[in-house]
């Protein structure tokens, strides 16, 4: 199937690479995790193990399977993940009282305290960027939409 001559006039290739959406959500996740990579090191922390620290320190205990859903990680992902962080001092990993089939997952104080240096983190995000808070609180609402109609769609289904 081919474009008719208008659709390539207008510019409006359809299969064009710099008009895709998947390509620009690509590239600008590479670029963005680029940007926190440096700003995490310090921290000895990756950008996977920094996103399970925000759910803890938003909410600590959680069962790993909060945390799953919270991430939108299954366990095969989530479980090297939450061994790394227990190996490094930041979090414990318990059987719950309640259930035994549930982990429940704790800050340490170590990983407490990690929230102070860590706080320093968006602000530096934004500055690198470039771009206005305004702007990044703008493209969380599109990409959230654009996450939940995935979603709805059947995006991540096992």
């Amino acid at each position: 199937m081919t474009l008719d001559s208008d659709q390539r006039i207008a510019g409006n290739d359809l299969l064009a690479l710099d008009r895709q959406v998947c390509f620009a959500l690509a590239i600008a996740n590479r670029a963005v995790l680029s940007v926190y990579r440096p700003l995490l090191e310090p921290m000895g922390l990756t950008h996977p193990q920094y996103l399970v620290m925000l759910a803890l320190w938003g909410k600590s205990p959680m069962a790993v399977k909060e945390i799953g859903t919270a991430l939108q990680l299954d366990s095969p992902t989530l479980s090297p993940l939450l061994k790394r962080l227990e190996a490094s001092g930041l979090i414990t990993r318990t059987r719950s009282r309640a259930d035994e089939r549930q982990l429940n997952v704790e800050l340490t104080d170590a990983g407490v305290a990690l929230r102070a240096e860590a706080e320093k983190i968006p602000p530096a995000v934004i500055d690198k960027l470039g771009v206005s808070l305004t702007e990044l609180e703008e493209l969380h609402k599109i990409l959230t939409r654009i996450n939940q109609a995935a979603l709805r769609a059947g995006a991540l289904d096992h």
